[in-house]
């Protein structure tokens, strides 16, 4: 069962692609549903993609396939919108709509939601305080996020104080993955993840720093690095 919201987007990029072949942007999203920001098209998308309707082409910015439709779905023209979207009755299940070519420089949207330890862990993630706009060929699937390192701990993984670390939100991974762990709901790092039998190791990539051991109870995984920002000054 589909929000208002999803079922608006689903059927604005299926008729986009439908018309033109090319899936319409996410500025041309939040205006055709007029929303404030690109962040909240971004939920709607991931939305629609973790219940099947819609999927990421892999290693292509900006690509969107329409997998499924709603039954007996009918597209309701957004208040607001551009390229001449049209309300249509659609009946039964639709076949995928054609791969849709994209532009390489395409960028995402990304919250920096403050910074994180890469050292002694300090408090736990904060809220939202910046966007930055990221390569979509650096994300793929899912929702992702920023955080700033501070700390030097990571530093023989080439994870430098002052970066910007990718972070794609996820509560699983596999053993030798980085990861963002909250500590004890408290404090947050990023640090290497392995798994001990029944215990958790945070390694860190700096000689000068020791592998931390946790009960399972004690760590909770946030999230998994997929990406790094270098800003020089």
């Amino acid at each position: 069962m589909l929000t208002r919201k999803q079922h608006e987007l689903l059927m604005f990029i299926h008729e986009r692609i439908k018309e033109t072949g090319v899936s319409p942007s996410f500025d041309e999203m939040k205006e055709a549903l007029d929303l404030a920001s690109k962040s909240g098209i971004h939920r709607l998308i991931t939305a629609l993609e973790e219940r099947g309707f819609i999927r990421r082409l892999p290693h292509r910015a900006r690509a969107l396939e329409v997998m499924k439709l709603p039954e007996q779905a009918t597209a309701s023209a957004p208040a607001r919108g551009r390229g001449g979207f049209r309300p249509q009755v659609i009946e039964g299940s639709a076949q995928p709509a054609p791969a849709a070519p994209v532009a390489d420089n395409d960028t995402r949207e990304l919250p920096l939601l403050g910074k994180i330890a890469a050292g002694t862990p300090i408090s736990a993630i904060q809220h939202e305080r910046d966007r930055f706009s990221v390569p979509e060929q650096m994300l793929g699937a899912g929702e992702h996020f920023l955080l700033e390192i501070e700390g030097d701990s990571m530093i023989e993984a080439g994870i430098l104080d002052g970066d910007l670390v990718v972070i794609r939100k996820t509560d699983t991974a596999h053993s030798g993955e980085i990861v963002v762990a909250l500590v004890e709901g408290e404090e947050a790092t990023l640090k290497r993840l392995r798994r001990k039998g029944a215990s958790i190791a945070l390694e860190p990539a700096n000689r000068n720093y020791e592998t931390r051991i946790f009960g399972p109870d004690q760590v909770e995984v946030q999230g998994r690095l997929v990406g790094l920002i270098r800003r020089y000054h």
